[in-house]
């Protein structure tokens, strides 16, 4: 009996002390609770560790650990403020955005990852996922990101593996409201949810970039071989291309919202990447986009890792999509980067119920950039999609031509239109009939026209300043030249 009691007086006792353990622990109050969970955030940092550098225990392809730099602490250099944040050299942080419109307490941040070296140098951002079912940017942005060391990087480094956090996990390309995203920058604050959201990521991590890579994949059941899209009539773009080494560069301005079009058009370098299919990843394409990017980075004086392949490119100016002229099962022949001949039998069409076939022909020689995956179509479904071989020396001088004819006549268009105007307001003073309006100023169109020579040599600086003066927007060089219709946009979507 004595023993039993003994035995429950020591029970009692060891519950006495867990309680009062525990009650230690517990925080007292709400304020308590937040600064338990920032302590717990702090610790989970440090552990992570605040810079990136070369570390013994690192992995040979991916460096996952991080510790202090090579002095062993942290730089105090304030690189720029990123979503409320200091970034400072030699460090690696792990930042959220988020456009601000969850139901509180649903938030969906997006992870943002920042890589910045010992020392100064241009700003490269990487994007991927705009489109919520392309995975393959998603891999290929997280290889190159922990494959960085701070005492080998100069600049800093963005990575944004999932843009399209909405779409992304519902394995979605689009929205929650079916909106495409990639048609919604540079964005609108006070416009539809896509527009707001576009317009948060574009002003809050976009405008700190010095140049961007945008990576996508095919869609809806097609697949595309590892190229670039970008505007080659910008310098800055097509020397910005040049750096990938042999990816295949096809030329095209980019529809209207694309995140790489408003970046250019915001003077920030920009290209869109794409690699393969949705809805998977593959191996190859990831492998091809992490060396294109490095590529990109050294010669960017970014790391001194130098690119193993040679630099040779294939450039198309044009692209064309060759259609199935029957419904059916599509079979294809060729393959994702084939160089093919005018005439070329490149896959078949067949009708399950008849069994009668049709063949699909190459209508011109080129490369195959893009394809469909085997499925069933209906007539005039784009099954391939084929860069045009050209003369690129004769199309590269067409476009420089193109550009100094628009700059020069830039002023004569804008004296035109400024001197039609003021005829025809005159003219309506005294008439009410369109035609004599019309008149009136084509003739004033007709009088300048004689002195238009003296338009063309005007300094463009002196141009900027009437324009100013008169109160008009002066068009750029680009916006006259009108856009050559490429179909690849209407079939394959960035």
């Amino acid at each position: 009996m004595q023993h039993l009691f003994i035995i429950l007086m020591a029970l009692g006792l060891q519950l006495v002390i867990q309680a009062a353990v525990a009650n230690e622990q517990a925080p007292k109050s709400l304020n308590e609770s937040h600064a338990l969970n920032a302590s717990t955030v702090s610790e989970i940092k440090n552990i992570e560790g605040t810079t990136f550098t070369s570390n013994q225990r690192k992995d040979s392809v991916l460096n996952t650990d991080f510790g202090k730099n090579a002095s062993g602490q942290p730089s105090s250099e304030v690189v720029f403020t990123l979503l409320g944040q200091d970034i400072l050299r030699g460090s690696f942080e792990r930042l959220y955005w988020t456009a601000g419109q969850a139901i509180a307490g649903l938030a969906m941040p997006t992870p943002i990852l920042v890589a910045a070296g010992n020392k100064p140098g241009p700003t490269l951002c990487l994007t991927a996922a705009v489109h919520g079912d392309e995975l393959n940017g998603v891999e290929a942005i997280r290889r190159v990101m922990f494959s960085l060391e701070s005492d080998k990087l100069n600049g800093v480094v963005i990575g944004v593996p999932i843009v399209n956090m909405h779409g992304f996990r519902r394995t979605s390309r689009y929205l929650p409201d079916r909106r495409d995203l990639n048609r919604y920058f540079p964005g609108d604050p006070k416009g539809s949810s896509a527009g707001r959201i576009a317009h948060s990521f574009f002003n809050e991590v976009i405008t700190h970039c010095d140049r961007l890579i945008d990576i996508h994949t095919g869609s809806f059941h097609r697949t595309n071989l590892t190229q670039l899209r970008g505007n080659l009539g910008k310098e800055s773009v097509f020397q910005f291309s040049k750096m990938f080494h042999d990816v295949t560069v096809l030329d095209g301005a980019g529809a209207p919202g694309t995140l790489r079009r408003a970046a250019v058009d915001a003077g920030i370098p920009a290209v869109t990447l794409e690699a393969g299919e949705p809805l998977r990843l593959q191996l190859k394409e990831v492998i091809q986009s992490v060396n294109g990017i490095k590529a990109v980075m050294h010669h960017l004086g970014m790391i001194d890792q130098k690119p193993n392949r040679a630099p040779k490119q294939n450039v198309f100016y044009k692209s064309t999509w060759l259609r199935a002229d029957q419904s059916g099962v599509f079979l294809t022949e060729a393959k994702l980067g084939q160089n093919v001949k005018k005439g070329d039998i490149l896959g078949t069409v067949t009708d399950p119920i008849t069994n009668r076939s049709s063949v699909i022909r190459s209508n011109v020689d080129g490369q195959i950039i893009g394809l469909a995956l085997n499925q069933m179509v209906m007539p005039g479904f784009a099954a391939y999609h084929v860069g045009i071989a050209t003369d690129q020396k004769k199309v590269a001088a067409d476009k420089v031509a193109d550009s100094v004819v628009a700059e020069a006549l830039e002023p004569v268009a804008e004296n035109m239109k400024e001197v039609a105007r003021e005829a025809a307001q005159t003219a309506a003073k005294t008439s009410n009939d369109p035609a004599t309006v019309g008149a009136a100023a084509r003739k004033a169109v007709q009088n300048a026209a004689r002195n238009a020579s003296q338009l063309v040599d005007q300094p463009a600086t002196e141009v900027n300043k009437n324009a100013a003066q008169r109160g008009g927007n002066r068009a750029t060089t680009e916006s006259i030249i009108s856009e050559r219709p490429n179909d690849e946009l209407e079939e394959h979507p960035e």
